[in-house]
């Protein structure tokens, strides 16, 4: 399997069955990416140095007005985009798989969590894995800690609250908090 087909095949939302040639390129890939992020979060890198390692695990270019403060997280990689301005903070943790999408000038709280894969419930199938993207907006602010679940889409100029769990979409200028993650108020603000 080539990168390509594996992206087709989680981007059309089609299982990863355990076992299968998805689910050895996946394990594949994620070594390559644990080599990247190891590089990225084994000593001090400078900002250009940090973009340039991102370009490597994402295979694509990283605007040189992409902030990201290590240690950075990320089993993947290539399934990762990061709009113009994002800025991430310290600590967080992308499980790309299934797809992240984040919109320019959106700031992720530190030790945030974005995930992408859910298995499967049958036990018999435990090992089987279900991608869904996380597409988050345009200038979006998350707040330390949060957790977004697979295949949420957070709408343009949201906040959600530190240490929320999102669990279901966040409509675009709303602010939302808790576990799990509910509507606050509109944030009076379009982005």
């Amino acid at each position: 399997m080539q990168l390509q087909d594996f992206l087709d095949h989680v981007d059309a939302g089609r299982v990863i069955e355990g076992g299968s040639a998805a689910h050895e390129f996946m394990h594949e890939a994620a070594q390559d990416a644990l080599r990247v992020v190891a590089r990225l979060n084994g000593a001090y890198r400078t900002p250009d140095e940090v973009r340039a390692l991102l370009a490597e695990l994402t295979g694509r270019a990283v605007s040189a007005s992409v902030t990201v403060f290590p240690p950075f997280y990320s089993e993947f990689g290539k399934n990762l985009e990061l709009g113009e301005g994002v800025f991430v903070n310290m600590g967080c943790r992308f499980q790309d798989t299934g797809g992240i999408r984040i919109g320019e000038g959106t700031l992720i709280g530190h030790g945030s969590t974005l995930t992408t894969l859910n298995h499967a419930v049958d036990p018999d199938r435990r090992a089987d894995m279900v991608p869904a993207p996380v597409v988050i907006g345009r200038k979006v602010w998350l707040g330390a800690g949060v957790t977004v679940v697979p295949g949420v889409t957070i709408g343009d100029g949201a906040i959600v609250g530190a240490g929320a769990v999102v669990t279901k979409d966040v409509p675009a200028d709303a602010v939302v908090a808790g576990v799990p993650a509910r509507l606050i108020r509109p944030t009076g603000y379009r982005a």
